[in-house]
């Protein structure tokens, strides 16, 4: 069916040169047509009236965690790509700690052929670099890239052996793969289970020094530079880490790295009332860090934000903060906690878009499939939100299968009220489609 959205201010960054202009957005066969102002209504369609509200490419997210297969009593890959269109994104790309490990052609098989039978977004998943997430021998990356796999990482259980890592990044860069990194040195981290200073002395919690993510992130930049394979840091949370990816950038290292909304929203004082929900890796940082971070945020030092989002149940959550899981949801709260930071004025709204849709496309190629962008020819995968509408986060209203996040209760402003991919409406709040 053809669509016409009609007069909303439409922010695309994926040009040469940023498009920011009050407009309607012209959609046939499912993709977008046409953007201008006037536009004819379709002789054979609908028009949607998106006045007051910004039009933009739908959400890309680099790093969620839909545990499916294995997991799938915290998230399935239904289940995460519903909340994924509820949080405005249409593309994320799925990390590879599953039951069992997507490190061979089979699982991600398996993945891809799920997620093309009932995913409501595009799911790209990432493989393993070591076998089993172990650590000692490589995954079998070209396999896995023929089958569908966008990058390679261990996720939570980083790379230590620095021999392997070198030669992960070699096989990485032979198959055209970003290298996504866990940054933790394990032994400096010494099972810390949230920052280490200040709070963490107060309340009795064994803490987890800044420098455990620091330490592997400059490791890591020597074999980049060593190998000259593509290098992305994830959920980058201390402000030593930002500083030498900001000096690698200058050297002209293939680096990139993503920012978490949780780490530049929160900091080591929301542990202080041990809420389990606040329990994440790397752990929330200090208030010098989150300056930091944001600051990197308006340089353009972070190339974007992803959200890390990772379910888990209440038997994994409901426990002593020491045993408790880490990780928390992500994808229905990134739009409100990113529009906190417009308003603060540390980024513009457009650098937001760009954070949240261009940029992580690019970073892992998704761009030459048609996401990040609304260019004509693309597919009519994009998000209207509204910027001004201020609601209570409700964890009950969530469409993800679990339920832990930190947020419940917080005051927000911005909502994602309108998904579409391919032209299909996804996620609608308030029936603006029917």
């Amino acid at each position: 069916m053809d669509l016409l959205l009609r007069g909303g201010r439409v922010i695309d960054t994926s040009g040469e040169s940023v498009l920011d202009v009050a407009a309607d957005v012209s959609i046939r066969d499912g993709r977008v047509v046409d953007i201008g102002r006037g536009l004819a209504a379709p002789s054979h369609g609908r028009v949607i009236d998106v006045a007051d509200l910004l039009v933009c490419p739908g959400l890309v997210d680099l790093h969620v965690h839909f545990r499916e297969p294995g997991h799938e009593y915290k998230e399935d890959i239904a289940s995460g790509s519903a909340s994924a269109a509820c949080g405005g994104f249409t593309t994320v790309c799925c990390m590879p700690n599953t039951v069992p490990v997507n490190d061979c052609r089979s699982v991600t098989e398996l993945i891809v052929q799920r997620a093309r039978q009932v995913a409501a977004v595009n799911v790209y998943p990432i493989g393993a670099i070591s076998r089993g997430l172990q650590g000692r021998e490589l995954a079998e990356m070209a396999e896995m890239r023929d089958a569908g796999i966008v990058a390679v990482s261990d996720d939570g259980r980083p790379v230590m052996n620095a021999g392997l890592m070198r030669r992960a990044l070699e096989y990485a860069r032979t198959f055209d793969l970003p290298l996504v990194q866990h940054a933790e040195d394990l032994e400096l981290a010494e099972a810390g289970v949230m920052n280490e200073g200040e709070v963490a002395t107060r309340i009795g919690l064994r803490g987890q020094p800044a420098q455990a993510e620091s330490v592997m992130v400059a490791r890591d930049l020597e074999l980049v530079e060593w190998t000259g394979a593509r290098y992305h840091v994830a959920h980058v949370s201390s402000s030593r880490s930002v500083d030498l990816v900001r000096d690698a950038k200058r050297r002209g290292l293939p680096v990139s790295c993503e920012v978490t909304p949780h780490h530049f929203t929160l900091t080591d004082d929301a542990c202080a009332d041990y809420d389990t929900n606040t329990k994440v890796m790397p752990p929330l940082r200090t208030s010098r860090d989150v300056a930091a971070i944001k600051e990197a945020m308006a340089e353009g030092v972070i190339d974007c934000i992803a959200t890390d989002h990772a379910p888990h149940s209440d038997v994994e959550k409901e426990v002593e903060f020491d045993c408790a899981a880490p990780g928390m949801l992500g994808l229905e709260t990134a739009i409100p906690l990113t529009l906190e930071l417009v308003r603060e004025r540390v980024i513009d709204l457009v650098r937001a878009i760009r954070m949240l849709t261009s940029a992580p496309a690019a970073l892992f190629g998704l761009d030459a499939r048609g996401a990040g962008t609304l260019r004509g020819g693309a597919p009519a995968d994009l998000c209207v939100v509204d910027v001004n509408r201020r609601f209570s986060i409700d964890r009950e209203n969530m469409q993800s299968r679990s339920r832990n996040t930190p947020f419940h209760g917080r005051d927000a402003q911005g909502i994602c009220v309108l998904t579409m991919r391919g032209g299909q409406v996804i996620h609608d709040v308030d029936g603006r489609s029917r």
